[in-house]
């Protein structure tokens, strides 16, 4: 991407490469996997079991973030050999990933069981083309136009990317905690949607 990137350019990329991985895995191939399975019966099917529709949520979501974890791991590991990024890696690293990742599966669920399959195929597409090219993941939030900046203020994504960053490299990027509550609030919203949509009868 850059012939002869910096340092700050270097970090800014490796940091923002966990947080592809989680939308790429939990706000695009997650919904675009269970509009299918809406399309073939498979949500009409667990209404008929005895179960709680909490447990099924629960079981798909260890599911999901166990295939989140080895892309974050090797992004990570091979980032630091192969271009010594510079990280500072905090703490926080733990409880960031894992609400970074709840956050991208919940609304990932939200609105692949909320809308209509084709609907969540086609905005599941959408996502992935503004993820990459629209988010300031890879980059920063002041270089977008106005008015995207201001859809990101209430969008999910560069709140995920600006923790997930933080807390890689504390010592060079700093958030603040209005950007947790707002995914807190994200998460909530895209489970109970899920939870809600599975308990109609």
């Amino acid at each position: 991407m850059f012939s002869d990137p910096g340092g700050k350019t270097t970090l800014f990329l490796a940091t923002g490469a966990p947080t592809i991985v989680l939308i790429m895995t939990g706000l695009v191939i997650l919904p675009m996997q269970n509009a299918t399975a809406k399309i073939e019966g498979y949500n009409d099917f667990i209404r008929t079991l005895p179960i709680n529709r909490f447990a099924v949520i629960a079981a798909d979501t260890i599911m999901w973030f166990s295939i989140t974890l080895p892309g974050f791991i090797i992004a990570t590991t091979c980032t630091h050999f192969m271009f010594k990024p510079g990280y500072a890696i905090s703490w926080s690293i733990v409880p960031v990933y894992l609400l970074a990742a709840l956050t991208c599966i919940g609304v990932g669920y939200g609105y692949s069981f909320v809308m209509d399959a084709e609907l969540a195929m086609a905005l599941s597409q959408v996502i992935a083309f503004g993820a990459l090219m629209f988010s300031p993941i890879n980059f920063p939030l002041e270089r977008l136009p106005r008015w995207l900046q201001v859809l990101h203020k209430i969008l999910p994504i560069d709140s995920m990317a600006q923790i997930m960053r933080t807390s890689m490299a504390s010592t060079t990027f700093a958030t603040n905690s209005g950007e947790y509550i707002k995914l807190i609030i994200w998460c909530l919203a895209g489970y109970g949607s899920a939870i809600y949509v599975l308990n109609k009868k």
